[in-house]
């Protein structure tokens, strides 16, 4: 059995999917983003060595509470640790457990045949993606992640054609994120992939600002003021409304 290199556990989340979640903290990520609230996820050493069974084992204490939870992979970025996951998902689905997988898609590499299947495999055996779009630019996009856009996308367009459920999260960030043009971007985006069910706009905080100074990192938007809910609820409109629009004009094509 394989062990996973795991950050945390989190018993009772309640934002990292439907009901309440035992939340698993995967070590080691790719991505900078200029926003992290979990810099001390990003260096994939360290961490708990844990199994499928510890995990699920540990996951029965709390199911009483958990009827309309499961469990959600997130990070850090699980898919660096993609055969536990699936190990971990599969050992889930035999237990009758919902399983999240809440990623960037940034390791989706469609052009690599036996990643591919490993891929596959894993999507077969997940409940529901929350996939984070962090920024619909692919030159913004490098500029506030220090990754490229390229995979992510493709990962969404994957996870759709295999018929996966996806959740877009996408952070509003003042002056990087939260300009109509990019949200009317993200909205195009969506109406292409019908299985997108659910978006949630998330207004940038500034509450890792603390723990990037106790681990001695600077803090790229130190001088960002955080963004209202209000203003949060009218960028995820825009989104909505350009979704929409869209869909009508692709449905007309005969393209969805």
């Amino acid at each position: 059995m394989l062990e996973g290199n795991i950050h945390s556990i989190e018993t009772f989340g309640t934002v990292d999917g439907p009901g309440t979640r035992y939340v698993i903290f995967f070590k080691g990520c790719p991505m900078r983003c200029a926003y992290c609230h979990n810099p001390d996820t990003w260096d994939p050493r360290g961490g708990q060595k844990k199994t499928a069974k510890e995990l699920l084992d540990d996951f029965e204490r709390y199911r009483p509470f958990m009827e309309k939870g499961g469990i959600t992979a997130t990070g850090g970025e699980p898919l660096l640790q993609i055969d536990f996951l699936t190990e971990l998902f599969e050992e889930a689905k035999k237990r009758d457990i919902h399983t999240c997988l809440d990623t960037s898609g940034i390791m989706f590499n469609r052009k690599n045949p036996e990643l591919l299947k490993k891929y596959e495999r894993l999507l077969k055996v997940t409940d529901l993606i929350m996939l984070d779009i962090k920024h619909i630019d692919p030159e913004e996009h490098k500029k506030l992640t220090q990754q490229p856009l390229d995979n992510i996308l493709d990962f969404a367009r994957y996870a759709n054609e295999q018929g996966n459920l996806i959740r877009i999260r996408h952070v509003i960030v003042p002056d990087i994120t939260y300009k109509p043009e990019y949200l009317k971007k993200i909205g195009y985006f969506m109406a292409e992939l019908v299985n997108v069910k659910q978006l949630e706009v998330l207004p940038y905080h500034d509450m890792g600002k603390e723990k990037y100074k106790k681990m001695g990192i600077d803090y790229p938007l130190k001088d960002t003021k955080p963004l209202s809910n209000k203003e949060a609820a009218e960028a995820q409109k825009i989104i909505l409304d350009a979704m929409k629009e869209r869909r009508i004009e692709l449905n007309k094509q005969h393209l969805i």
